[in-house]
């Protein structure tokens, strides 16, 4: 029967166990057997180092590595199965166990072990999902935003991207994206398939930010897609059409700005659905109390579609230019009767596409981020285009569509119009 021996090697290189033979003379010689080497081995190490298992003279049959609550660490192994690397950097502060197979060429399994432990960083850094809300049924354009609460660092902005995954019932090509320095868009090249259930797992616990900083915990988050919803509006015609799962279900007569100034001219191009309440007070752009053409209005039913104050929205005072003439301040105006319909079928993320005017939505105005070609939103990624991993486990959100979340605090102070 064989006998273990551990074989120190210098450095970083890990550690091999190979079996002792007993009994075997120069005339006698056995096949060379499988041995493991594990990397790290006994020392500590800071939380993004990889753990790496190598079979010498065979092919690994089995790798585990576990921390001291016996969490199971997440690995990749080479196409020739020589090779194990763990996927996610580790948690600060811990101890692990390593536990590896290889299989030689006498058809023996041979095993192998280690530890080591993971330095703790003086300084954290958290990070949270900002949209969507956990469990929210949301529109096909919907985007997924993680901030963070310290700048991350262009030199670890690959890492963090690949450091969260995200996972469909409905596999999907997409790409995270950096706008600024705390904060990081998911977005996907085509609009999610309608009834498409997402994850999103933020393996970030230990992923180096910036100067020494490490993430303090990871993020989870279940949501789904509804119906596809989609409205065109167009200026030139005066009016919506509102589409759902490709077949029009309502055409809306409309009112959108009157333009002459910037401010009073409905933004072009693909917005999204960001929130929705039943009255919002709006107030004129630029004017304060005192000033010419200053009011300060309650408005019913309103649909909020960027961040420099555009809503679609029930304007009972320009029912006769509906369908006729623009005459609002940005907002596009509807009858109560369509702004009450539109408000209820609404869920944040569905598109609304605006054409016929001449000013541009920004992407950054809202959720403007459909005003970038796949080309375009790929430069702003550090880690590039990936599809999104099968759905497992216990991700099976529900929810209504009844609803659209509250604002995203993050987003800024948006201008509020009256109609």
């Amino acid at each position: 029967m064989p006998v273990y021996r551990a074989v120190s090697r210098a450095g970083a290189a890990g550690l091999l166990l190979v079996p002792l033979l007993a009994g075997c003379s120069q005339d006698e010689q056995a096949p060379p057997q499988a041995g493991v080497v594990i990397s790290p081995a006994g020392a500590a190490v800071k939380p993004d180092t990889p753990v790496i298992v190598r079979a010498k003279r065979g092919t690994l049959q089995d790798v585990t590595v576990v921390d001291g609550k016996g969490t199971v660490v997440e690995g990749v192994m080479s196409d020739d199965a020589s090779i194990w690397t763990s996927r996610y950097p580790l948690v600060p502060g811990s101890e692990y166990r390593v536990r590896a197979a290889a299989l030689g060429a006498d058809g023996q399994i041979q095993t192998g072990g280690g530890g080591f432990t993971t330095t703790r960083p003086r300084q954290t850094v958290e990070s949270e999902v900002l949209f969507p809300s956990p469990r929210e049924v949301v529109g096909v354009g919907m985007a997924v935003k993680v901030g963070f609460d310290r700048d991350v660092a262009d030199a670890n902005k690959a890492g963090v991207e690949r450091a969260l995954e995200v996972r469909s019932s409905k596999p999907v090509e997409g790409a995270w994206r950096w706008f600024d320095d705390r904060n990081v868009i998911f977005r996907t090249k085509e609009y999610w398939p309608a009834h498409t259930k997402v994850r999103v797992l933020g393996h970030l616990t230990g992923v180096p930010i910036a100067g020494g900083r490490y993430g303090a915990k990871d993020v989870d988050l279940e949501f789904s897609v509804g119906d596809r919803v989609e409205s065109i509006g167009d200026a030139r015609k005066h009016r919506v059409v509102v589409k759902r799962n490709g077949r029009t279900i309502r055409t809306m007569p409309a009112s959108m700005g009157k333009g002459g100034v910037r401010k009073y001219t409905t933004t072009n191009g693909i917005h999204l659905t960001m929130e929705k309440e039943y009255m919002t007070v709006m107030t004129s752009p630029g004017i304060g109390p005192g000033q010419a053409g200053y009011y300060r209005q309650n408005v019913n039913w309103t649909v909020r579609i960027s961040n420099s104050g555009e809503y679609l929205h029930s304007a009972p005072w320009s029912v006769g230019s509906q369908g006729h003439a623009n005459v609002s301040h940005g907002c596009i105006n509807l009858s109560p009767a369509n702004g009450k319909w539109f408000h209820n079928i609404s869920h944040r993320g569905d598109p609304v596409v605006i054409t016929g005017t001449d000013r541009e939505l920004e992407p950054e105005n809202g959720w403007g981020y459909w005003q970038l070609n796949w080309q375009e939103w790929l430069k702003g990624s550090r880690a590039q285009g990936f599809t999104t991993g099968t759905l497992t486990g216990s991700a099976s959100p529900t929810g209504t569509r009844a609803q659209v979340g509250s604002p995203d605090v993050s987003e800024g102070r948006q201008e509020l119009r009256s109609p």
